[in-house]
């Protein structure tokens, strides 16, 4: 019989896998010209993590022949093997191993590596690839769309959509790099009023500190990537919320919905939900016009402020020209293409990266928020937010006693030397600014050396300004 014959029978194996709920791989062991082993996946089943298809089919081949080594025997499997399933298939001194659709994440016979030309290793076995490929491959691809499908059919049953809202897409979420993170949904928030918002919550919930991370528009909680590791490597928790509109949460359909008290107002209950103890805020852009109102409101909670090129927008002071002319830009051009912003404002940003900051925002329907945000920011006394910003800076002025460390981006075209220096004479107690001059407006794209430096600072007294190069 021909390898493509003895493929469909591996096939065969793997919709046994399938239906029983394993990821649908089949392996078959033949010795001359006739099948006398066949094995599926079975980890889950067996709570066995070594019970891949191929050793299933070794296992119960070594049985029948009575000998751990199956001279002459040839292993048909449908995906690529790992490394474990090629070292066992080395040990079993198995002459040819023939495979269907390659594995670029963990195939160990060519994709990842390959064990089995290795000259170090006493045995070489040959194997061959892209026996029946495309079936193989559609076979997983089919298994995994189902069970995507079938999760986020669960997570509509616990967090249904509203009518007046849309919600993107998950397959926009998929392989966003660095950015592994598993989502969190909360969609019972009184202000929520049944939206879907989302956050990252990482880290021990009984950590010293907590970092809350707070993002500004258009960005989302992936601008906090490269911080996020640091914090944790340290021991400390980490939640990054999106606010409605960005994100992975819900994005209401009419500008309307958006307002400074109903953000503000979110961000207040998700903190008293999760119980978030010992915080940072972590704020930059519209994380900190919102954010910086928070510690008055929750003062048992909050023990520190890292801020990043943002402002407290009182509605009494003007706003900076940077700031017009990015309002000014985003109402003459409302669907500008972020994933370019984000590439102009970091060069050094690779196009995936790039992209994923747009991944929320399919078409012009999901960015309601993204063009109602700029003309949001208080612009006069009576503006929404003007008023509970003016006590917020009251309040930091005057009672706060946290530690307080703030960080400039010199390339920023919006915030300004001046206006960062007017809020370090703002907040009470406030350590001199570090100044990253080669950072824009994005700091958190710097972050990994500044989520370093403030593990440091907020662990201990605070430290004199640094300069952090690029």
């Amino acid at each position: 019989m021909s390898d493509a014959t003895f493929m469909q029978m591996a096939l065969a194996q793997a919709d046994e896998a399938a239906r029983a709920g394993e990821v649908p791989v089949g392996a078959i062991v033949v010795k001359n010209g006739a099948v006398i082993a066949t094995g599926r996946n079975a980890s889950i089943e067996g709570h066995d993590p070594t019970a891949h298809a191929e050793v299933v089919a070794l296992r119960k081949a070594a049985r029948l022949l009575g000998n751990y080594r199956l001279d002459g025997c040839e292993l048909y499997v449908t995906l690529e093997p790992c490394a474990m399933c090629c070292g066992a298939m080395l040990h079993a001194r198995l002459h040819r191993v023939i495979f269907g659709a390659s594995d670029p994440k963990t195939g160990a016979a060519g994709s990842v590596m390959n064990l089995f030309t290795n000259i170090q290793l006493n045995h070489q076995t040959q194997a061959q690839g892209g026996v029946l490929a495309d079936a193989c491959a559609s076979q997983l691809q089919a298994f995994f769309q189902s069970r995507r499908s079938d999760q986020t059919q669960q997570r509509r049953a616990l967090h249904p959509l509203r009518d007046d809202a849309l919600r993107t897409p998950d397959t926009q979420f998929l392989d966003l790099p660095g950015y592994p993170w598993p989502p969190h949904y909360i969609s019972d928030l009184p202000t929520l009023a049944g939206l879907r918002m989302h956050y990252l919550d990482e880290g021990p919930s009984d950590a010293g500190l907590t970092y809350l991370c707070l993002h500004g528009n258009p960005a989302w909680s992936y601008v906090y990537r490269k911080m996020i590791p640091v914090f944790l490597q340290a021991g400390h928790r980490v939640v990054a919320p999106d606010l409605i509109g960005f994100g992975r949460s819900d994005k209401p359909k009419k500008e309307s919905t958006h307002g400074f008290a109903f953000h503000r107002q979110t961000l207040l209950e998700i903190i008293e939900r999760l119980d978030l103890q010992r915080v940072v805020l972590v704020v930059q852009d519209w994380g900190g016009l919102l954010g910086l109102t928070l510690p008055m409101s929750l003062p048992e909670r909050c023990c520190g402020l890292l801020v990043m090129n943002t402002m407290i927008a009182t509605g009494d002071e003007p706003l900076s020209p940077g700031f017009l002319a990015w309002r000014d830009m985003c109402a003459k051009n409302p669907t500008f293409d972020i994933a370019r912003l984000f590439a102009r404002s970091n060069p050094d940003l690779s196009e995936r990266e790039c992209a994923a900051f747009a991944a929320p925002f399919p078409d012009k329907g999901h960015r309601a928020a993204t063009r109602a945000f700029p003309a949001m920011v208080p612009d006069h006394k009576d503006a929404d937010g003007a008023e509970i910003s003016r006590e917020a800076r009251r309040f930091l002025l005057v009672h706060w006693t946290g530690l307080t460390l703030l960080a400039l981006g010199h390339q920023d075209p919006v915030i300004g030397i001046g206006q960062m220096e007017h809020l370090e004479q703002t907040i009470r107690g406030c350590a001199p600014i570090v100044h990253l001059p080669n950072a824009g407006h994005f700091v958190p794209e710097w972050g990994d050396q500044l989520a370093g430096l403030a593990n440091q600072f907020f662990g201990v007294a605070p430290a004199h300004a640094r300069v952090i190069p690029k």
